[in-house]
């Protein structure tokens, strides 16, 4: 019996492995999809075009009420479709009706309201959470960093992959060194007990397994924050830990926000709005802070001049003293 064709999403799948994008992107672009056929009455995707490609988007904007952010997802998984897996060319989309995208300044803490939270904090969400803030990095950089992203000589942090696949230094703070290397000291101890027993393996990025089979058990390529619990890898059959889920640090961080009383809707991405305003507070040139960010464009990192208080808040309201003679 022949074998059958690979289906649409199996076939999608492995363009995205091919591509070695995150298992979060595959489940987006899994999921609009799957939207977009549904919508159309399940018709192949190669017997539809750029019409019912609009139809599916201004639904999404005009019926449904989406997010801008969310259309362009919903775009980026059809584009996909059709470009990398179908081999479709598409012409320009100009018959889609934009979701409208506000212009939001971000939430940014005071370095007494920082304090406050961290304080609240303990355990490997307050080490995260001083990564977030005193390094910058987004939630899922501090969760998957792995010990040898780390140089404490030299006071860096290695981002590997980061938004767009693109690697980056930043500055490791010096208050969270002896923690961190405590940290890790307990967490050494747990793996070297773990090897022991033939345990102790992680998943490795790019097939690194393939090419460095032992790898997986060194202690350099093990998460920098490791779940307490091992797994069984169906493939391999390797126990292994996952990272520290980044679900635990969301909580913590809401929880502490709510403990500190502060009066602003804070989420672990504030320490990284903080980080920057910060460093332009204290006079930092803005081409180093979009480098340290990983921005690609310095109009992203531009943002963070609007909430440097030199605009509204630099200014004396006029009814501020009207009372003061009489």
């Amino acid at each position: 019996m022949p074998n059958r064709p690979p289906r649409l999403l199996e076939r999608l799948d492995r363009a995205i492995e091919a591509r070695h994008y995150s298992h979060r992107t595959r489940d987006a672009y899994r999921h609009w999809i799957r939207r977009f056929v549904h919508f159309h009455g399940c018709t192949h995707p190669r017997d539809l075009g750029a019409p019912e490609i609009e139809a599916f988007l201004s639904h999404l904007a005009t019926d449904r009420g989406v997010s801008a952010t969310t259309q362009e997802q919903a775009l980026a998984a059809i584009l996909f479709l059709y470009r990398r897996v179908l081999e479709i060319d598409l012409p320009w989309l100009d018959g889609i009706t934009r979701a409208k995208k506000p212009r939001r300044l971000p939430t940014v803490l005071t370095r007494p309201e920082i304090r406050a939270v961290l304080r609240c904090l303990n355990g490997t969400p307050q080490l995260i959470a001083m990564l977030l803030y005193g390094s910058g990095l987004r939630l899922m950089e501090a969760c998957t960093l792995r010990n040898q992203d780390l140089d404490f000589g030299r006071r860096t942090v290695t981002v590997r992959r980061g938004k767009g696949r693109k690697d980056r230094t930043t500055v490791l703070p010096g208050a969270a060194i002896d923690p961190l290397r405590a940290h890790m000291a307990r967490c050494r101890e747990v793996h070297e007990a773990l090897v022991a027993k033939g345990w102790g393996w992680v998943a490795l990025p790019d097939r690194l397994d393939v090419k460095l089979p032992r790898a997986g058990q060194e202690w350099a390529w093990q998460w920098l924050f490791p779940a307490t619990r091992s797994y069984r890898c169906p493939e391999t059959g390797q126990h292994r830990r996952h990272h520290f889920h980044e679900s635990a640090v969301q909580k913590a961080v809401r929880q502490a926000v709510l403990v500190s009383r502060i009066d602003k809707r804070a989420t672990c991405h504030t320490f990284r709005h903080s980080f920057a305003t910060h460093l332009l507070e204290d006079g930092a040139d803005i081409r180093t802070v979009q480098e340290l960010l990983g921005h690609a464009s310095v109009q992203t990192t531009q943002i963070y001049t609007h909430v440097l208080g030199r605009g509204a808040g630099a200014v004396r309201s006029p009814v501020d003293g009207l009372f003061d003679e009489g």
